[in-house]
């Protein structure tokens, strides 16, 4: 699979800046595509829906959905590929496990990543509404992609919580690998609560309060 760019503004980025106006062209009607399959799997349902939805919302032939995509589950493998990256990209440099020294640099850190994790999952809820609510049921090669999504999440926090126990700004007693756990899945849950109820400032409110246990359920008194 094709790991993708970032682009804020797309559920995908593009790989490269296309450098005719034709391979533009091309470029905006895969976005198109990809757009219009994420506006009929949350209206109809990912089952529901068919490539003639898509390519019928685009007015377009079957033909041309083909050459840029096999099938709808390819989209799929796509914007997860594009999540992955995201989420790396997020954590390198100033956010990578080993980064901070001390406990004022790791509170500085959750709060970048926070924000940065707000940013991808919450930006365009139709992601997460398709992986958390949808993608499971579509076949198992996906749910164990999701699977594997979700320990890789567990393992990257783990490295942040043994960082710090190692720096001696964590507790020295702390259980990093269910901590880990536990701490996915309040983010997870912090995902659904930001679908149910997008509101700016309930989205903030439970994002501090769940930076505040990461920083002071964890710390060295």
């Amino acid at each position: 699979m094709t790991s993708h760019s970032v682009c804020d503004h797309r559920i995908i980025g593009l790989v490269t800046k296309p450098s005719s106006r034709i391979e533009r062209r091309k470029a905006e009607l895969r976005q198109e595509i990809i757009d219009t399959a994420f506006a009929c799997f949350a209206e109809r349902g990912y089952h529901a829906t068919g490539i003639a939805d898509i390519a019928g919302e685009l007015g377009i032939g079957h033909g041309t959905f083909y050459r840029y995509f096999e099938n709808k589950r390819d989209i799929i493998d796509h914007v997860i590929d594009d999540l992955s990256a995201r989420i790396i990209e997020s954590l390198g440099t100033d956010n990578a496990p080993d980064a901070a020294d001390s406990l004022e640099e790791y509170r500085a850190q959750v709060d970048r990543i926070g924000d940065a994790l707000n940013h991808i999952f919450l930006e365009d809820r139709r992601v997460a509404q398709l992986l958390l609510f949808q993608a499971t049921g579509i076949d198992t090669e996906l749910t164990a992609r999701l699977y594997g999504l979700l320990d890789t999440a567990d393992m990257l926090t783990a490295g942040y919580l043994e960082h710090g126990v190692e720096r001696g700004y964590l507790r020295a007693d702390l259980d990093t690998v269910n901590t880990a756990r536990a701490v996915t899945g309040m983010l997870l849950a912090a995902i659904l609560h930001g679908i149910r109820t997008p509101e700016a400032q309930a989205v903030d409110d439970l994002s501090h309060a769940i930076r505040h246990l990461l920083i002071d359920g964890v710390r060295k008194h």
